[in-house]
């Protein structure tokens, strides 16, 4: 900032030296690594004991290339899988669909059936690799097809492990692949509660997104409180279904952003677990301290690369790492330098991994748990970000909770606010990004960057086509009759949809389906 005043991204005001006064740092707040209220981490020993998942997010083309691309990424020492799928996948429309159109395999890779998922986890075996799915209206689909993936290579639901997105509220506010009004969403979610709670223990049933909010322009806090007045809705809807918290809060998991200031990232993810684990104690009354746990996974900020001067991005991206292996995260990911511009080449994706393993493994960052507590700073900002972030929870609660926010637009008009006063900050230079409004250059080259062969999409179609023509097309309908069914009844839906899959019905013939009986969401306003 140009002048003698210094404040955070959420307006936290920061003093030139902070007084012992200003920081709570006492046990009762702060705690011990692995208890309540977990501020310090989820668990006692942390990366003593193992380290994050590395879990680079890939995916692009068809099946067959986004299957070389995890192989690759796995033999360089990537430790999970992150699935990133098409815009097709994600807004349930086969690839020959018309609104498919130039779309198939662009950002993320083409799923139409059963038979595009097993060749995507060809000769990756499921009991031994963890995979998340950024999957979120089509999530029952999706799951349903890694459900079957894994039978077909002798891998029960109960040895699964991963993360499925399936957080439909933050696609409402912030990410817009939505498909059905959000009660029904809302019942499909809870569906895949119940299912996972009795058939795939160690699997996270849902993770509860504040990245796409952030990178849509909302401050820290409002990451945060967005999120977790969400993470409330969600609970409550199961509780509503008549699940018990204990049964379905152990395996909700998180997933937020990393930006640029270190410190500031770094006490938001301590704030974050210590009001999660409060709320669930005190206001959902859980018994089992696992329900307790925040578990989140992070990714360094995309919206803070820059296209000027690319290389840049490669510092950008280690400092946001950075924050989150000294937050505590789960898992991370890391991107490419080259993301401003295109989908990452295999070698930028190289380069973000190794920036993760020289963290892990040289910067001795993992050697004791939580190594900024006590710091005068780090409490204060940690205090600090608690309060705005309870401050914003207690107005979305007055204003009826996060589904009555999103019909009304409250949401959106939030993130928009946040997001021109930061622009504005940029344009006036009273936040320096470096290559863009401060220190250019115009001898910065582009790098080589992935473009995706369009012939991939005609490959993909002709391939689904001639999977209708050899499938068992009586037994799909009957699949799809009796989906229908449950839909307008009150049957658990993962059962039908995992029948469907089995029998190749396609992610779009499933989601008609739905769209039929629910019909489709459109935004107000």
């Amino acid at each position: 900032m140009s002048d003698n005043s210094r404040k955070t991204t959420s307006g936290i005001e920061i003093p030139v030296v902070v007084p012992r006064g200003d920081a709570s740092v006492d046990d009762s707040k702060i705690g011990d690594p692995g208890k309540y209220p977990f501020t310090r981490g989820v668990y006692p020993d942390m990366y003593r004991g193992r380290l994050w998942t590395m879990r680079q997010y890939a995916g692009f083309g068809t099946a067959q290339e986004t299957n070389r691309r995890f192989r690759y990424l796995l033999e360089r020492g990537q430790t999970g899988l992150s699935v990133a799928f098409d815009l097709a996948t994600q807004i349930g429309y086969d690839s020959d669909h018309p609104m498919a159109r130039g779309e198939v395999g662009r950002t993320g890779v083409a799923i139409d059936s059963l038979r595009d998922m097993e060749v995507l986890f060809d000769s990756i075996p499921l009991d031994r690799v963890s995979t998340s799915m950024t999957i979120n209206a089509t999530a029952v689909i999706l799951l349903a097809m890694y459900i079957a993936v894994g039978k077909k290579q002798g891998v029960a639901p109960s040895q699964l492990t991963g993360t499925v997105q399936n957080d439909i509220l933050k696609e409402f506010i912030a990410r817009g692949t939505y498909i059905f009004p959000p009660q029904p969403s809302m019942r499909i979610i809870t569906d895949i509660f119940a299912y996972a709670a009795e058939q795939l223990p160690r699997y996270n049933t849902i993770s509860i997104s504040g990245y796409h909010i952030r990178e849509a322009g909302a401050t820290a806090a409002q990451e945060v409180a967005f999120t977790l007045s969400n993470a409330i809705a969600y609970a409550q809807a199961a509780l509503s279904a008549g699940l018990a918290i204990d049964e379905f809060a152990p395996r909700l998991s998180f997933f937020f952003a990393c930006h640029n200031d270190l410190f500031e990232e770094v006490s938001k993810f301590r704030a974050a677990r210590r009001i999660w684990s409060r709320i669930v104690k005190e206001r959902f009354h859980a018994g089992d301290e696992r329900s307790m746990l925040l578990r989140f996974h992070t990714q360094t900020g995309g919206s803070t690369l820059t296209a000027q001067q690319p290389e840049n991005n490669i510092i950008r991206t280690t400092v946001q790492a950075l924050s989150a292996a000294l937050g505590g995260t789960q898992s991370l990911h890391t991107n490419a330098f080259d993301e401003a511009l295109g989908l990452p080449t295999e070698k930028s994706a190289e380069v973000a991994l190794r920036t993760q393993q020289i963290l892990a493994h040289e910067s001795g960052i993992t050697n004791t748990v939580d190594p900024l507590a006590g710091s005068y700073y780090i409490e204060y900002l940690t205090d600090q970000m608690e309060a705005k972030v309870l401050e914003i929870m207690d107005s979305i609660e007055e204003m009826g909770g996060s589904v009555r926010c999103v019909e009304t637009g409250y949401f959106g008009e939030a993130i928009a606010k946040s997001a021109y006063a930061y622009q504005k900050e940029i344009e006036s230079e009273k936040r320096i990004v470096v290559g863009v409004n401060k220190y250019q250059s115009e001898s910065a080259g582009i790098p080589s960057i992935l473009k995706v062969d369009p012939e991939l999409e005609t490959k993909q179609i002709t391939a689904l086509q001639k999977l209708r023509v050899e499938r068992d097309n009586k037994r799909v309908a009957d699949a799809l009759a009796a989906l229908r069914d449950a839909a307008l009844k009150d049957d658990n839906l993962v059962r039908p949809v995992l029948e469907a899959v089995e029998n190749y019905a396609t992610t779009g013939e499933i989601s008609d389906v739905f769209r039929d009986v629910w019909g489709e969401y459109r935004a107000q306003g």
